[in-house]
């Protein structure tokens, strides 16, 4: 009697005769052995055919599969330190095995390949170990961010895809035909969820964004997943207190349960390992500070350029990663200036120049992770900030009436899932943290 079981769970049937069904990465013949990888979407293990036991036939057969075959193979499970495979340290000692298909001439073999060919067969680099363990991480830090919010009391509500108006900047929006009228693919659902708390007080929506910002960084996407909580009675000092809560509780998650993918992708952890709250908090004013004093002190004259800036501009890349080298775990930096931010930011008491914005930006150059702040809370200073980024007042007079009807100080913040991803496996480029990535360049597969 053989027990059907998931490779993830290989450990506790050691001495058992199991069943595995999935897919052949690799194998090697040696002499009367065959050392074949399996994988069956839950991990990777080591199958051991012997000759003289499965007869030359089935031998013969196996041997012979090429690679992404997929078959059935039983056998007992035994402890083996030097087995590879996740988890490691065990094999399976084939007994009996089924051929399901023979793939051959599969077109990702182990040599090295360009990265345009393999996003072009993404439907098949996903099956590589590398792919399979992000995507895993990727699914644990997704739950991590709906059970923290679930268990917060937060309401999760779906917000519209399709919009009439911009939510940050028109120059970003995908424009959509929506029968007679021009519509736009959703930059945020933060607005409606700003008409949410108002019935529901703490609630958040989690799905696809889209941005048409035509950038070719390794930072950007056209199409990413956000998970954007808005928490009614808040202000900026009890978001950045979520804030921090939010992130340490992800990365902690996904250091206890994602220890075998990490280690598959070679991630350091220890850098993971200070994500403990509380964050270091620095104002707007004093990181500029901080960035003109690192390029004053530097002697490469590319970083002295990159690291040019004023007063009133936003930070890029360089800046980010130059600041966040100053501290052990991510890092507040708030108080931006208006001129930078959405227009529906809380304008400074006695500064209104400056907005109750704040941006939680991860270390080791992943930049910035979270976007939030404080919303406006009178309706007459919506209203005039509007007009100063001449938007039609008509397509905002739902969202004026917010302000009209009990309005309340309130705040929110966005989390991007693929840079927060990106950071956590210390991968180089955002795209490989999606699925299928869509990119300036990229809509296919």
């Amino acid at each position: 009697m053989t027990t059907l079981i998931p490779i993830e769970r290989i450990a506790a049937h050691v001495g058992e005769r199991v069943t595995v069904r999935g897919w052949l990465q690799d194998s090697t013949p040696k002499g009367k052995l065959l050392f074949m990888r399996l994988r069956d979407g839950t991990g990777m293990t080591q199958a051991v055919a012997y000759r003289p036991e499965l007869g030359d036939e089935l031998f013969e057969q196996l041997k012979r599969l090429g690679q992404e075959s997929s078959l059935i193979v039983s056998g007992t499970v035994k402890a083996n330190d030097r087995a590879p495979g996740v988890p490691r340290g065990y094999e399976i000692a084939v007994e009996a095995a089924e051929v399901l298909q023979d793939a051959q001439d599969y077109p990702i073999t182990p040599k090295d390949h360009g990265v345009e060919f393999l996003m072009d067969n993404r439907h098949l680099w996903l099956r590589s170990s590398r792919q399979w363990a992000i995507m895993r991480v990727r699914a644990t830090v997704k739950r991590a961010i709906i059970d923290f919010l679930d268990g917060r009391g937060f309401v999760n509500i779906d917000t519209p895809i399709i919009t009439p108006s911009a939510a940050e900047g028109t120059s970003t929006l995908f424009e959509v035909a929506y029968f007679e009228e021009k519509a736009y693919l959703a930059q945020t659902g933060q607005l409606y969820n700003e008409a949410n708390i108002m019935a529901l007080n703490k609630v958040y929506c989690f799905g696809p964004t889209f941005r048409a910002e035509k950038s070719k960084t390794r930072r950007h996407l056209a199409e990413f997943w956000m998970v954007e909580p808005e928490i009614a009675f808040c202000d900026l000092e009890e978001l950045m207190r979520l804030e921090e809560e939010f992130v340490s509780a992800i990365v902690g998650r996904t250091l206890a349960e994602r220890a075998n993918e990490l280690e598959l992708l070679e991630r350091d952890v220890t850098p993971l390992q200070n994500v403990v709250a509380p964050f270091p908090r620095i104002s707007y004013d004093e990181a500029v500070q901080r960035v003109l004093a690192i390029r004053e002190a530097t002697d490469d004259p590319e970083l002295r350029d990159e690291l040019a800036i004023e007063w009133g501009d936003d930070f890029g890349s360089p800046h980010e990663t130059e600041l966040t080298k100053q501290f052990d775990r991510p890092v507040f930096v708030y108080g931006y200036p208006t001129q930078v931010k959405a227009f529906y930011m809380e304008p400074w008491p006695g500064r209104p120049e400056v907005c109750k914005s704040v941006d939680l930006l991860a270390p080791e150059g992943y930049g910035e992770i979270i976007g939030g702040s404080e919303r406006m809370s009178d309706p007459d200073v919506l209203l005039a900030a509007i007009r100063r980024h001449e938007l039609p007042e008509a397509n905002y007079q739902w969202y004026i009436d917010l302000r009209r009807f009990g309005s309340v100080p309130h705040s929110g913040f966005g989390l991007g899932l693929e840079r927060t991803v990106a950071w956590i496996c210390g991968l180089e480029h955002i795209r490989m943290t999606s699925p299928f990535p869509r990119t300036l360049n990229r809509l296919t597969p």
